[in-house]
């Protein structure tokens, strides 16, 4: 199983604009995906060369460890070294100089970036550039649905020891997150969630009234879909843990899959794993209620602890 570690619960082409308001760039193409883009034709280029990590690092006097990284997205690769290893793999011309070019891309900072200290690059930037998102949630809203007092009630049970500056730190980076729906051609959203969370009192129940309403609201959005598991299905693949289903419009750009967990967060991107998941949140869909049923059964929570 192939994993890239991230930190804990920070978990054809389209056209956006970016949310600092700068020009309008193709969805897809941000810093994020265009680094998981070139450490794949990285990785290519190398195998179709006959040679291994090892022998790469030995020719470039770098460490195997740091080819290996490359390969795998853990870290960025400056222009200077793709344009070393591509020489070395027989690459010339254009070609090397368009994927030189993609490492340059690939190093500019994403609007996530200002919040560094909150969650990475790798997840947020990958969110941002999907064309689609599969959520499935059995314990909480939706990072992407809630409202920022259900935030901040949830990042201050989750962390018990931050100070308030660091709360509202978190509270303003998920906040920023959530541009994402409003944006003029934002991502197909599907997120499924347990009726549970529609229980779980989060703050108190003005708290909960104001996010069950806003759950109605992004619900009439055509691009947002939201379906509830009833506590009637009885047991259900959602059950596992709580996931989201990363796709993008380019086919050299794979779909992932973001699985949450307390010790951290995790991708999967081999093929056998994205369909499993794929598989489990059609069986998720087929035992929630319809869209409409859901959003009924959200009017009621939203009644409930208005009343």
């Amino acid at each position: 199983m192939e994993r890239i570690v991230n930190k804990p619960g920070e978990m054809g082409s389209v056209d956006r604009v970016d949310q600092d308001g700068g020009a309008t760039v193709k969805r897809g193409q941000g810093p994020t995906i265009r680094r998981r883009r070139l450490a794949s034709e990285l990785r290519r280029l190398r195998e179709a060369a006959g040679l291994t990590i090892d022998e790469v690092g030995e020719k470039l006097e770098c460490s195997a460890s740091k080819i290996s990284r490359i390969e795998t997205g853990h870290v960025g690769v400056t222009p200077r070294d793709a344009r070393d290893m591509l020489e070395l793999y027989g690459l010339a011309g254009d070609e090397r100089e368009a994927l030189v070019q993609l490492a340059r891309e690939a190093r500019k900072p994403g609007w996530w970036h200002a919040y560094k200290e909150v969650f990475t690059g790798t997840f947020v930037g990958l969110e941002a550039d999907a064309s689609s998102l599969r959520a499935f949630q059995a314990l909480l809203v939706p990072g992407l649905l809630q409202t920022e007092t259900y935030a901040r009630a949830v990042i201050r049970a989750m962390r018990p020891d931050a100070d308030e500056s660091d709360i509202q730190r978190r509270v303003a980076a998920r906040t920023a997150r959530q541009a994402l729906l409003a944006d003029p051609n934002p991502p197909e959203y599907w997120a499924v969630i347990d009726e549970a969370v529609l229980h779980r009192v989060v703050g108190g129940p003005e708290v909960m009234a104001r996010q069950a309403n806003r759950l109605l609201e992004l619900a009439r959005l055509p691009h947002v879909t939201i379906q509830v598991v009833p506590f009637g299905a009885g047991a259900h693949p959602g059950m596992e843990g709580p996931f989201l289903i990363l796709g993008f419009p380019e086919p050299a750009d794979p779909d992932v899959v973001y699985v949450d967990a307390t010790s951290g967060g995790f991708f999967l991107e081999l093929a056998p794993d994205v369909r499993r998941y794929s598989l489990m949140f059609d069986h998720l869909r087929a035992a929630a209620l319809k869209p409409d049923d859901s959003v009924s059964l959200i009017a009621a929570a939203a009644a409930r602890f208005s009343g």
